[in-house]
């Protein structure tokens, strides 16, 4: 991780020369490729171009940047939160650039006494982020920030274009089930939960570790979950999908002051009452849509709703009981139509297409109707 100066006080000078690796060239475009490490100075704040798409003259070819990234970014990186440790994709769309280049070492003086400028074929918001914090936090101490690149000497705006498609099209991003389990895992550092918690993200951590413990100690859910590089087997849920539906039941208040068991047991006791209406349900769960999307993202929505009627009547929170009595009766009575229009009712409304009703309402809207027509059936709280 990069470190503060040696020297308390000392002024960033840009350096004339700094080391690189003359890498190969460019097979298409007979580009020579050099490899580094540059100090931020000697880029900002005036050694650099980003070619943004502009569509009144339609050159460049980059999106905006997007100011929320950037200062995610530079938070992380002025907490020491993070590194840099993938390199920028430049470029010296000269032909003579080359010149710059001898001896192993890249020659910014040079560069700079030519009025020559890199242009930022990939890594925008590194850029900028480093940007903000020389103008906003430290100079001297970001500006010797080393920045590892690889920079392009020669090649003209249509193979800047090219290498950036490259880049940003094959790239395959993270699977969401996988990027919950690595969050789960580097949240163990206080560091990167406090950045979580900062964010309002924190709940993503919470609802992994439950979504993890109910698929190992509830019998509801156990092997029903699908968590990353899981063949799919009796699984129904995916675990990206499960940890999404808490969000709404981990940002209320009530949950917040529960302990990590107390939310287990609730959630837990939930789903075994659920269970106790429709035990058929749980039994063949390919052939119904509780255990699977629709069902799961309502059922979840439902449960603060849920939990608020059962402490008005004075029951348990952890027993499945207190749930079927609950939500027993709104669920016999749910109606909707099948994939024929024919009308169907309680356990026969959350059966798989095209038997039951429950599927037609998987899009958003239909989820806000679905919930809403339960709540409707649910008992009302008394205040005394």
């Amino acid at each position: 991780m990069f470190k503060r100066p040696a020297v308390p006080g000392s002024r960033f000078v840009a350096p004339a020369e700094i080391p690189v690796v003359m890498g190969p060239f460019l097979v298409r475009a007979d580009v020579q490729l050099v490899s580094g490490f540059i100090p931020a100075g000697a880029l900002i704040p005036d050694r650099y171009h980003i070619p943004h798409l502009d569509p009144r003259t339609g050159r460049g070819y980059q999106r905006l940047p997007q100011g929320t990234r950037v200062n995610e970014l530079a938070v992380d990186l002025r907490k020491q939160r993070v590194d840099l440790p993938t390199s920028v994709l430049l470029n010296l769309r000269n032909k003579d650039s080359i010149r710059y280049t001898k001896g192993g070492t890249l020659n910014l003086k040079d560069i700079a006494e030519n009025e020559a400028r890199f242009y930022v074929v990939d890594g925008q918001h590194r850029i900028l982020a480093l940007e903000k914090l020389i103008n906003e936090v430290d100079s001297d101490y970001w500006s010797s920030y080393q920045i590892p690149f690889t920079c392009m000497i020669g090649a003209d705006e249509d193979e800047e274009m090219e290498q950036f498609y490259l880049v940003n099209s094959k790239a395959k991003s993270v699977r969401t089930d996988l990027a919950h389990e690595l969050l789960y895992k580097r949240a163990q550092d206080p560091g990167v939960m406090a950045s979580l918690v900062e964010r309002g993200q924190d709940w993503q951590v919470y609802a992994q570790g439950i979504v993890r413990r109910l698929s190992e100690e509830s019998p509801v859910w156990r092997n029903r979950i699908r968590f990353a590089s899981m063949e799919k087997g009796d699984t129904v849920m995916p675990s990206a999908s499960m940890v999404t539906s808490l969000k709404s039941v981990l940002s209320s208040g009530y949950f917040k002051a529960l302990t990590d068991d107390q939310q287990l047991k609730i959630i837990d006791a939930y789903w075994k009452g659920i269970r106790g209406v429709f035990p058929e349900a749980f039994d063949q769960p390919k052939d119904f849509s509780l255990q699977k999307g629709i069902g799961v993202i309502v059922m979840h929505t439902l449960l603060m709703q849920v939990v608020e009627i059962a402490r008005s009547q004075g029951l348990p929170l952890t027993e499945g009981e207190t749930y079927t009595k609950v939500l027993g009766g709104a669920l016999e009575r749910l109606q909707g139509d099948d994939s024929s229009g024919n009308a169907v009712v309680g356990l026969d409304f959350w059966r798989a297409a095209p038997r039951g009703a429950a599927g037609s309402y998987s899009s958003s809207a239909g989820r806000r109707v679905l919930i809403a027509k339960i709540q409707s059936l649910l008992p009302k709280i008394s205040i005394q």
